[in-house]
């Protein structure tokens, strides 16, 4: 009863009205009616769509993007994309509810990412695994509303997939040149509104530089390119054929170079690649997923549309064969980094990614073993359970289901405890800013150890503003970590005595991390400005209070630093009396007016 077939489930019947007065259509679809408002309609909602977004994120540069804005800015993004790549007059409503249901998944994908560590932001690993899955689900959808009986999705596996693999290079076309289309508009405003600057009308020139008019602009631009496109999806076939045979032709080109490479590894051995500096595992996988693009090039949409070149009928199924041995590499290297160095959240993903690149491995070599030169016939179907359960695995990994931080943190603890790596080279910036509340929460616990070459360390991760200031490489030893894990204001030497210091005035000496690890002065030089004096080289910052009470670094003013014999020391800082003395200096005049600065 639910077998599907390559048959639309809504065709209209031959003598039906419908069909007697449908007009001569472009599609590549006879059963899709032409919808001449498309183009209209879809530049209009992805214009709604950009002025939506630019309203989320709008904000003053320095403001935090509050998560809930970004969340919900990404989601109406992916919402858009989604339904007009996918829509069409048949069951419109289907491609509606799969837009929402994916731009609310990847809102709450956003959400939990953004919030996850501290500074943290939408593009991580989890976004992207979501932005996989719509990508993989999408062609998938579009398949099953064509064939299906009714709106139930189960046996996804029993799609035509000639009419999935079309799909699927259809949209990468027609979004590849909606993107495209994107900046021809934009380099084209860009010129219309110069020429009319030269007669003195500059309203197209203050429109660009609004960013609401920008994000409208981008949106209405993509989403006319996609609908006039999808109106003209026949001829869109014919330039996705025109690039699958043009990337066919590299075919034998990466073949041979693959056979090369892999008979060279006999004799080179793979020490080498672990020596080279490169990210071995990305590499290798990165030449596995060019290898299944090019062999998809070859063989086509279905049996019929195969190359029918011998070159290339034999590059194809070396592709296939030579994925394999590249995931197999991929996974080794994944495997040595993570006995030297523990599981992070990095490396579960791209252990997760040579596992992947391993099944594709495994079918393409299972596919030539059993078809030989006719391999695709066996493939196909492979590919398309691969993508299935490509599409529902890059789902699960992105929803806040399993957290890679807390393995990772457990992992990275137990090396730290049992000695295998000392509290000098502890990767403490991962631990704070890469492995979510997990790794602060141990953070917190080792702040607390007997141990008080760890409990400096953690305390400092835990107040520190900066990744970078944590890295190893900064030589920043345990007498560094221990003085700045004390308060801002035991670091502080305040003149003139009797002085204190304002929460806002402390934020900005934190921004500055001058009083790191070493004190500083702080002098009032007014009740609106202070002097931020630090060791060393002996720097000098001038701060100053704006009209709102806070506190930012007057560039404006010169802030040289002493040189010589008169760098400061530490004993300086804390004793040595400061004060401020009137100075005499010679500066050239000319006409009145002042010329450089002063000589002496």
């Amino acid at each position: 009863m639910w077998g599907m077939t390559d048959m639309p489930a809504t065709a209209p019947a031959s003598d039906s009205p419908q069909a007697v007065a449908r007009p001569v259509s472009a599609r590549l679809d006879d059963n899709d009616a032409p919808w001449p408002l498309r183009p209209w309609i879809m530049a209009a909602i992805c214009a709604a769509a950009g002025l939506a977004f630019h309203l989320l994120v709008d904000r003053h540069w320095e403001d935090p993007l509050a998560t809930w804005r970004s969340a919900l800015a990404t989601g109406v993004a992916v919402t858009a994309v989604s339904f007009v790549l996918g829509v069409e007059l048949r069951r419109w409503q289907w491609a509606a509810g799969f837009a929402l249901l994916w731009g609310a998944l990847i809102a709450l994908i956003a959400w939990k990412s953004a919030g996850y560590n501290i500074q943290g932001t939408i593009i991580e690993w989890p976004f992207w695994s979501g932005i996989l899955a719509v990508l993989v689900a999408t062609p998938l959808f579009q398949t099953r509303r064509d064939v299906a009986p009714d709106w139930r999705f189960w046996k996804l596996w029993q799609m035509p997939y000639e009419r999935l693999h079309s799909h699927a290079w259809t949209d990468a076309v027609i979004g590849a040149a909606g993107l495209a289309f994107v900046g021809i508009t934009f380099l084209l405003v860009v010129l219309i509104g110069q020429m009319f600057e030269l007669i003195g009308i500059d309203v197209i020139q203050k429109l660009m530089r609004d960013e609401w008019f920008g994000w409208m602009l981008a949106g209405a631009a993509f989403g006319g390119a996609v609908g006039l496109l999808r109106e003209r999806d026949r001829l869109v076939s014919t330039l996705q054929r025109l690039v699958m045979i043009v990337l066919a032709v590299l075919a034998p080109v990466l073949a041979v170079a693959l056979v090369l490479f892999l008979v060279s590894l006999l004799g080179t051995g793979l020490q080498k690649l672990w020596d080279s500096g490169f990210s071995t595992a990305g590499l290798m996988m990165a030449a596995g997923a060019f290898a299944v693009l090019l062999a998809n090039a070859v063989i086509g949409n279905g049996s019929e549309d195969r190359a029918t070149n011998p070159l290339l009928r034999w590059a194809a199924p070396v592709l296939a064969f030579a994925v394999l041995p590249l995931a197999v590499i991929a996974f080794y290297s994944m495997h040595l980094r993570v006995i030297q160095y523990g599981w992070t959240p990095e490396r579960i993903w791209g252990m997760i990614a040579a596992v992947i690149a391993l099944a594709y491995g495994i079918a393409g070599v299972w596919a030539v073993v059993k078809g030989r030169r006719d391999f695709d016939d066996w493939l196909r179907p492979l590919q398309q359970k691969l993508a299935i359960g490509l599409m529902l695995l890059a789902t699960f990994l992105a929803l806040p289901i399993v957290d890679f931080g807390a393995i990772s943190t457990r992992d990275q603890l137990a090396r730290l405890k049992s000695g295998a790596i000392a509290a000098d080279k502890f990767d403490w910036a991962a631990m704070a800013f890469d492995f979510g509340p997990a790794g602060r929460v141990a953070l917190a616990d080792l702040a607390k150890s007997p141990d008080k070459v760890r409990a400096a360390r953690a305390k400092f991760a835990l107040n520190v503003k900066n990744r970078w200031d944590l890295l190893p490489e900064r030589g920043f030893d345990a007498a560094d970590a221990a003085y700045a894990a004390k308060p801002l204001e035991e670091k502080l030497r305040m003149l003139p005595k009797g002085r204190t210091l304002p929460p806002e005035l402390a934020a900005a000496l934190n921004n500055q991390q001058w009083c790191r690890a070493a004190p500083c002065i702080v002098y009032w030089l007014s009740d609106e400005r202070v002097a931020l004096i630090g060791r060393g080289e002996a720097r000098l910052m001038v701060i100053d209070r704006d009209d709102k009470g806070a506190w930012n670094p007057n560039y404006a003013l010169d802030n040289g630093t002493a040189r010589g014999d008169t760098a400061l020391t530490i004993a300086d800082i804390e004793k040595a009396a400061v004060e401020v003395r009137p100075v005499q200096r010679r500066q050239i005049y000319v006409g009145g007016r002042p010329v450089g600065g002063n000589f002496e």
